[in-house]
């Protein structure tokens, strides 16, 4: 099972490669934003707890994240692979999330990092909010300590996965297909990828 970690601050092009990345390797998209969102609609218990949690003004607790990912894999256990978009943002998630996927006989193949300095990521995030209608991607203050929260996170993240030798960085600007073909080099480098053959079809994540 080929499973990819795709790190990126916001406004580095993240979104655009995932969705290339699943096409190509015909993943499961685990984005825990959408797990979260699609647990509360469903009334799941899971869902009710979280949903009770932010209600409060509380943040989501990781093993209750865990638990929505690990829901994912049991309704996707005929997957090629996933692609984990978002997760895991600290060190003690990482661990869980290894502990997890060992669980379900599996591992994380690598961590791919998108590259983008600050002051190119404000431009493209005050550009993105003129369509975007999101109220953080039209406040430059608040651009900027989003970007900080990613770097200050990432860092010890990046580290865990270096230990390990999984981790890769790549200069996020560009040409979108120069930089999908640098990401699929990494992958296609993994034993994992080599041995895959994907399904005929790009899988959806069933939450």
């Amino acid at each position: 099972m080929l499973n990819i970690v795709l790190f990126g601050p916001p406004g580095a092009g993240k979104g655009t490669q995932s969705q290339k990345l699943i096409a190509k390797y015909k993943l499961v998209h685990l984005s825990t934003g959408d797990l979260l969102r699609a647990q509360i609609a469903e009334g799941t218990a899971l869902g009710l707890q979280a949903k009770k949690l932010m209600d409060e003004g509380f943040l989501v607790p990781d093993e209750v994240v865990i638990g929505m990912i690990d829901s994912a894999l049991e309704k996707n256990k005929q997957a090629t692979g996933f692609i984990f978009d978002g997760f895991p943002r600290t060190v003690a998630q990482a661990e869980s999330l290894d502990r997890l996927l060992a669980k379900h006989s599996t591992g994380v193949a690598c961590m791919v990092a998108l590259e983008v300095g600050e002051q190119e990521l404000v431009k493209r995030l005050l550009e993105r909010g003129k369509t975007s209608g999101r109220p953080d991607d039209q406040d430059e203050a608040k651009i900027r300590r989003r970007v900080q929260v990613y770097n200050t996170e990432t860092a010890q993240v990046a580290g865990f996965y270096d230990v390990q030798q999984k981790f890769h960085s790549l200069n996020g600007i560009g040409e979108i297909e120069t930089i999908f073909g640098q990401i699929s080099d990494i992958i296609d480098q993994h034993p994992v990828a080599k041995a895959e053959t994907p399904a005929a079809a790009t899988k959806e994540v069933r939450a």
